[in-house]
C-alpha cells in the first residue's frame, strides 16, 4: 500500500518529540524542567472554567455554525476595538479548532500547487509543512539579529519571485519572542498588497507583546492592513492550550471560500469550548490575563539574567511572546547536540534551532519561559552547571544528572 509524498516527507516538530523524550525520563523517575514547549503554567482563566462546567450540565450540544458561534465572533470583534482601536466586522472573524486549524483552512484558501510564500528563517515550523501539504513552495529567507530575526521590505522585495502569492509574518514570533516595527510590518504589507500576494500575519502572541512606547497595547497589522489575513488563538494571552481554540480574521471575499472549507474539514470547532470561551472578555479575565503577562515579563527577566551568568548569548532579547533565541556555538557543541546532552545529563528540555528553519539551526537553541519562577531558576541552575561541565571537558556526575 502506499503512502502520500506529504506523509514521507513532513518534517517532526522536534519541540514535541523532546516533549516526548522528556517524558519518558519523568516516567524513569527523573525531574525533568521542560522549558521546551510554549505551554503557559497558567492554565484557562477561573471563569473560563466555571464556564465549561455549567455548559457541561448535560444539555444538548449541537454542532455551531461552521464559520463559529455569533456570540464569541462578536466578542472578539469588542476585543479588537476596546484593546487594540480596530473595528472588525464579526462577519469576518472564524472561530476554529485552534491557530493550527485556522493556518490550514487559510492556506487550503489561499496556495495551489508551485505558489511561492515567503517567510522568514527561523519561524515556526508548522507554517511551512502546512504550505508543502497544499503543493506549494516556502521561499525561507535568512534573517540575524540585525533584522531582530524578522523580514523586512527589503528582504521580501529580494525573495520575491514571479509565483510568489503571499507572506507570512509572526509578530511576535515563535521561536524569537521579537516583533517587526510597526513602520516595517505596514512597508511589508503595502509591498505586498501592490503585487497582488496574501499577507497572513501571525499575531498569536500579540497580545502577549510589550506595550508600545505611549503606553498602549501593541497594534494589530489590521490597524495599517484591513485586508490582510490575520491568525490568533486563545491558547497562549488567555492559556487555553490544550482547549484547542482559535481564530482568523479574513478579507470579505474569502468567507464563503473559507465557511466550504471549514464545513468539509472541521464541521465547526468545539460546541462547549466555544461558549466557555465568552468568558475570556470579562474585564476580571482581561484584568487577570495582563496581570499574567507582566509575570511572563518577570519571568523573561529571570532567564536574560541567568542566561547572561553563564555566558549563552542572547543576539536580540524577546519583547513578546515567551521564548528566547539563544546562542550555543561558544559551548562547542551543534545545537542538537546541545540539547540532547542538557536533556540527558542536566534534565532540562529545550529545542534546538533545527525545529525552525536551517539559517541558525546549528548554532541556536530556543527556550521558553512559560514554565514557574521557580522552575526556571532551577532550569538556569542545572544548564549552569552543564555548561560549566562542557567548557572543562568532563560530563556531569549524579549529583547534577545522568551520567552519559
Amino acid at each position: 500500500m502506499k503512502l502520500s509524498t506529504r506523509a514521507i516527507t513532513t518534517e517532526p516538530f522536534y519541540a514535541m518529540q523532546f516533549g516526548q523524550d522528556a517524558a519518558i525520563l519523568e516516567a524513569q523517575g527523573h525531574d525533568v524542567v521542560r522549558l521546551s514547549i510554549g505551554e503557559p503554567d497558567f492554565g484557562a482563566p477561573p471563569a473560563v472554567r466555571e464556564a465549561m462546567r455549567e455548559v457541561m450540565d448535560g444539555r444538548p450540544l449541537p454542532y455551531t455554525p461552521s464559520l463559529g458561534s455569533p456570540a464569541l465572533r462578536a466578542a472578539i470583534a469588542g476585543f479588537y476595538l476596546e484593546r487594540h482601536g480596530v473595528v472588525v466586522d464579526p462577519a469576518r472573524i472564524v472561530i476554529t479548532a485552534g491557530a493550527s486549524a485556522a493556518l490550514l483552512l487559510v492556506t487550503a484558501a489561499t496556495v495551489d500547487p508551485g505558489d511561492e510564500v515567503i517567510l522568514a528563517d527561523p519561524s515556526y515550523p508548522c507554517n511551512r509543512e502546512i504550505v508543502n501539504s497544499f503543493g506549494g513552495r516556502i521561499v525561507a529567507v535568512p534573517t540575524d539579529a540585525t533584522t531582530r530575526f524578522q523580514l523586512t521590505a527589503d528582504l521580501v522585495d529580494r525573495a520575491w519571485g514571479q509565483n510568489t502569492t503571499a507572506v507570512m509574518i509572526a509578530t511576535p514570533s515563535n521561536p524569537t519572542g521579537t516583533s517587526v516595527p510597526r513602520a516595517e510590518l505596514e512597508a511589508i504589507c503595502t509591498l505586498a498588497q501592490a503585487r497582488g500576494a496574501w499577507r497572513i500575519v501571525d499575531e498569536i502572541y500579540l497580545d502577549l507583546a510589550d506595550p508600545d512606547e505611549d503606553g498602549t497595547p501593541a497594534r494589530s497589522v489590521l490597524a495599517t492592513d484591513p485586508d490582510a489575513i490575520v491568525i490568533n488563538s486563545f491558547s497562549k494571552y488567555f492559556g487555553m492550550t490544550g482547549w484547542r481554540l482559535g481564530w482568523c480574521v479574513v478579507p470579505e471575499m474569502l468567507l464563503p471560500v473559507i465557511e466550504r472549507l471549514a464545513m468539509n474539514y472541521f464541521l465547526c470547532a468545539s460546541a462547549p469550548v466555544q461558549q466557555a470561551a465568552l468568558a475570556c472578555f470579562t474585564a476580571k479575565t482581561l484584568t487577570l490575563a495582563e496581570a499574567r503577562r507582566g509575570e511572563l515579563v518577570e519571568r523573561r527577566t529571570i532567564l536574560l539574567d541567568g542566561l547572561a551568568t553563564i555566558g549563552l548569548s542572547v543576539p536580540v532579547p524577546p519583547v513578546g511572546a515567551f521564548y528566547i533565541y539563544f546562542d550555543v556555538s561558544s559551548t562547542g557543541l551543534h545545537s542538537w547536540e546541545f540539547c540532547e546532552r542538557a536533556l540527558r545529563e542536566a534534565y532540562v528540555a529545550l529545542t534546538p534551532g533545527k525545529d525552525f528553519g536551517t539559517h541558525t539551526a546549528d548554532t541556536h537553541v530556543r527556550l521558553s519561559y512559560a514554565a514557574s519562577p521557580d522552575r526556571l531558576r532551577e532550569g538556569l541552575r542545572r544548564l549552569e552547571n552543564f555548561v560549566r561541565s562542557l567548557r572543562d571537558g568532563r560530563t556531569l556526575s549524579d549529583a547534577g544528572a545522568l551520567r552519559v
